[in-house]
Parts: structure tokens; C-alpha cells; sequence
């Protein structure tokens, strides 16, 4: 399967040469010219690596990387920018990103670092890569589950879910202990959204993972 990149790069001759090379190196590259567009592209899409622009409509670079990390997403991010102080490169690492490679750049400079952000991305995945059953995997750092190597689609709250009963294995847990975990302090939890919840990953993992013991709580068997 090929990488998948989003391109985010309002300076058009710019983004088609960057597509251009990129695919010619084996990538899939999407591009989209402002930051919202790339917003809604992620949420309907997974990619591998974000490289963004900074300096592009409707929401920056470091913004979109910013809300995107604060919402769980840790795809890999290389910021490409015209922007050369030093507060610019402390303010793109804080919202999160990778790399950040400054215009104008050789493409096969952008090619190395592209390059090496993702095979630590790969060797720190596969270091957080939990065995749910022999099928089925769930990884720490992306959030991801996947079934016969096919992602697994989850919400934000079923994604901490499964994360805090694979930390707590073959113990009780408490519907309070939950509720503590998974809903911010200012959230009002709900007993029939963790019923959902929890019907939606035993869809994916088996009824006999998640077992309900009543009044009480629930308990993730290991396998």
C-alpha cells in the first residue's frame, strides 16, 4: 500500500511540483490550498503525513496541526514554510509537528525528511502495537484498531475506551472509574453512551472481550 500524503500548499505551482515529484517517488499525495479544506479532508480520509504550509486561508498551518492534536490525531507532520525566525520554528515544534523544512528547499531534501519521519514513524508503531486477538491489533500512539489489517473506525470516546480497558486487563472497573477516564470533568457522562460505546467494539472484538458484570462495572479479558 502506498504512503498517503496531504499536501497543504496555497502557492499552486508549488503544490503541483511537489505532486509531481512526490508521486513519481511512489507516493499517493492529496492536496487541498487552505486550511479548512484540509480539515474536512482529514476527517473523511486517513493519511500517514500532514505536510502543511503555514501561511494559507481560512485556518494556518499551526493551527490546524494544533486542533488536530488536541482531537487525538498524531499523524506525522512536516511543516513547509517561508517563515524563518526562530519564534516560527519554536511555535510550529509546539503545535506539534515532526519537521519543519524551510522554502525555498531542494525536493530531494523534502524527499529525506519525508523519508525519515515516517520510518520512525513505522519503528515507533510497531513498538506500540498491542495484540488484541490474532487478528486484531490496536496501536497505543495512533489510536488505531484494525481487523485483517483493515482500520477500524471508531469516535473519539471509543477510542479511549478500548485504550484504558487494554492498560487495565482482567480487572473490574468500575462504571465511576469509567466515567472518571473517559469524560473530561466538564463533560456529563451518560450510561447509555458507554452502552453504545461498548456495543460498538464488541461488533469488532467479541462479546466475550468486554464482559459486563452488573451493577458493578466491566472487564476487558486479555486473550
Amino acid at each position: 500500500m502506498k504512503t498517503r500524503i496531504l499536501l497543504l500548499e496555497d502557492e499552486l505551482t508549488l503544490s503541483e511540483t511537489i505532486i509531481e515529484y512526490l508521486e513519481e517517488q511512489g507516493y499517493e499525495v492529496s492536496s487541498v490550498y487552505d486550511g479548512s479544506e484540509a480539515q474536512e479532508l482529514i476527517y473523511e480520509k486517513k493519511f500517514d503525513l500532514f505536510l502543511f504550509d503555514v501561511n494559507v486561508p481560512n485556518i494556518n498551518g499551526f493551527e490546524l496541526l494544533k486542533s488536530l492534536r488536541e482531537e487525538g490525531n498524531f499523524t506525522p507532520a512536516i511543516f513547509i514554510t517561508s517563515l524563518n525566525s526562530m519564534e516560527s520554528l519554536e511555535k510550529g515544534f509546539e503545535s506539534g509537528c515532526d519537521d519543519y523544512i524551510r522554502k525555498p528547499f531542494e525536493l530531494k531534501e523534502l524527499l529525506l525528511r519525508i523519508q525519515t519521519v515516517i520510518k520512525r514513524e513505522f519503528s515507533k508503531n510497531r513498538e506500540t502495537l498491542i495484540d488484541i486477538d490474532d487478528n486484531i491489533t490496536f496501536n497505543s500512539v495512533t489510536n488505531e484498531l484494525r481487523k485483517d489489517g483493515e482500520l477500524v473506525q471508531l469516535n473519539f470516546k471509543e477510542q479511549k475506551l478500548l485504550k484504558f480497558f487494554l492498560q487495565n486487563s482482567n480487572e473490574l472497573l468500575t462504571h465511576e472509574r469509567i466515567y472518571d477516564n473517559i469524560w473530561d470533568y466538564d463533560e456529563q457522562y451518560s450510561d447509555n453512551s458507554l452502552r453504545t460505546y461498548i456495543k460498538n467494539l464488541r461488533k469488532v472484538l467479541g462479546k466475550e472481550k468486554i464482559v459486563s458484570l452488573k451493577k458493578f462495572g466491566y472487564r476487558f479479558n486479555s486473550k
